[in-house]
């Protein structure tokens, strides 16, 4: 259970960094720059906290990157109306698609 939480808290770290780069204005502004370098090098260790709890490497980065874009994308449509349409809600579906086959592959590759 901890291993999950501990994904969970990488994906919101990763999350607040991406977000942190709109804020930054191209690195030109130094509070946003320092939020995001702490966001990623948290996401980053938490993520390796994570694998060496025994998930593995693919699950573990596809859940990451996936839930860190579904919940970007969300969060950019609220905090700086971004645009989100049917076609990027598929395109998600599709990445959350991909991650349950690569959970379901993993699982039935460590069970042979």
């Amino acid at each position: 259970m901890l291993k999950w939480m501990l994904l969970a808290l990488a994906v919101g770290a990763e999350v607040f960094a991406t977000l942190c780069l709109k804020y930054s204005e191209g690195f030109t502004k130094p509070w946003p720059v320092a939020g995001l370098a702490a966001g990623f090098l948290t996401a980053l260790y938490l993520e390796s906290l994570v694998i060496r709890m025994g998930l593995p490497v693919a699950i573990t980065y596809a859940i990451w990157a996936g839930a860190g874009i579904a919940l970007v994308a969300i969060t950019s449509r609220v905090l700086f109306a971004d645009p989100l349409n049917l076609a990027m809600l598929g395109g998600m579906a599709l990445i959350a698609a991909g991650v349950c086959v690569v959970s379901v592959a993993s699982h039935a590759q460590a069970a042979v």
